[in-house]
């Protein structure tokens, strides 16, 4: 555990802190010497982290974000929360704009020093579209911002990382089939490192003083296409593939179509792309120096090729 620092042996409540971005943000806090209570509906997907603890030093409890007591429950006697809740199923409303305000006013009542709502840039609502996960994203921010004054949202594009559920999908996809569909081709994205979010987010709960009350939103340091994007992960595969850019009107008859893994939500999302509207403060102003996607995508594509780190020629 570390000796010194703002976090050092304090109580921090990570709400939803199971999934992708909660187990880089636990090892950021961890680091810091920090105390973790890792809150969600399967607290046991985040038992992967026992061995960079200490003794005593991270508690796992489950929680049902669209019950109020349960919400409640986890933040008592928290010095610090995060809210990492996010979904595009469900009671959208309830777990992304109702559940965040539950959790400002619950750590506004136990003396919480320090609040990070961890939102999207999506939460910024396209006022030519109507969009369930945008307007909850919306919601939870305003009611944090009801109960917590300096509450620091933190709006990231985006995600990736060795393990995420975006690049894997692609890659999966990529190294299987010759012949690939396109959704919103020209839509650009600015993929935000895993990493660099969780430093971020870690550094806003170390200086409520200084990032308290402050929206950021978090881009990557190029934004890309979708079908870059594509093109880049099957490059990086050493395969030949070909990649078709699909019209917007059947995309979106795609989307609206049962059992699909795009929901029409995600495709308005991804239409009108995802990138930082530059009317926010971003990553300098934490010092972080966003890392690019090329400074991975090779290495971790390499268990995708033909014969893996061996394939050095286009392949099928």
């Amino acid at each position: 555990m570390a000796k010194s620092g703002a976090l050092n042996g304090k109580m921090v409540v990570l709400m939803g802190g199971t999934g992708f971005l909660g187990n880089y943000v636990a090892q950021a806090l961890l680091s810091r010497g920090a105390r973790l209570r890792i809150c969600g509906r399967d607290p046991q997907a985040a038992f992967k982290l026992k061995p960079l603890a200490n003794l005593g030093q991270l508690q796992f409890v489950r929680m049902d974000a669209t019950k109020r007591d349960s919400v409640e429950k986890c933040i008592e006697g928290a010095d610090a929360v995060v809210n990492l809740v996010g979904s595009f199923d469900g009671d959208l409303r309830k777990l992304m704009g109702e559940a965040p305000g539950w959790m400002a006013e619950a750590a506004k009542k136990t003396g919480a020093t320090s609040f990070v709502h961890v939102s999207a840039i999506a939460a910024e609502p396209d006022e030519d579209t109507v969009n369930e996960y945008a307007s909850a994203k919306h919601l939870g921010e305003t009611r944090v911002h009801e109960a917590f004054k300096k509450a620091t949202i933190i709006r990231p594009s985006i995600i990736f990382g060795k393990d995420d559920n975006f690049l894997n999908m692609f890659g999966e996809l990529i190294s299987k089939i010759p012949v690939l569909p396109v959704f919103g081709p020209e839509a650009k994205l600015q993929l935000v490192y895993v990493d660099d979010v969780a430093e971020a987010i870690a550094q806003a709960l170390e200086h409520p003083g200084k990032h308290g009350g402050k929206t950021y939103e978090l881009g990557g340091p190029e934004a890309l296409t979708m079908m870059e994007i594509n093109e880049r992960i099957a490059a990086a595969q050493r395969r030949e593939r070909t990649f078709l850019p699909m019209p917007d009107g059947l995309s979106a008859l795609f989307a609206a179509l049962p059992g699909t893994p795009m929901g029409s939500d995600q495709w308005n999302l991804l239409k009108q792309g995802n990138v930082a509207s530059g009317n926010y403060p971003g990553f300098d102003k934490f010092d972080i120096e966003p890392k690019p996607l090329g400074l991975f995508l090779d290495k971790w594509m390499t268990r995708f090729r033909k014969h893996g780190r061996f394939a050095e020629r286009l392949s099928a």
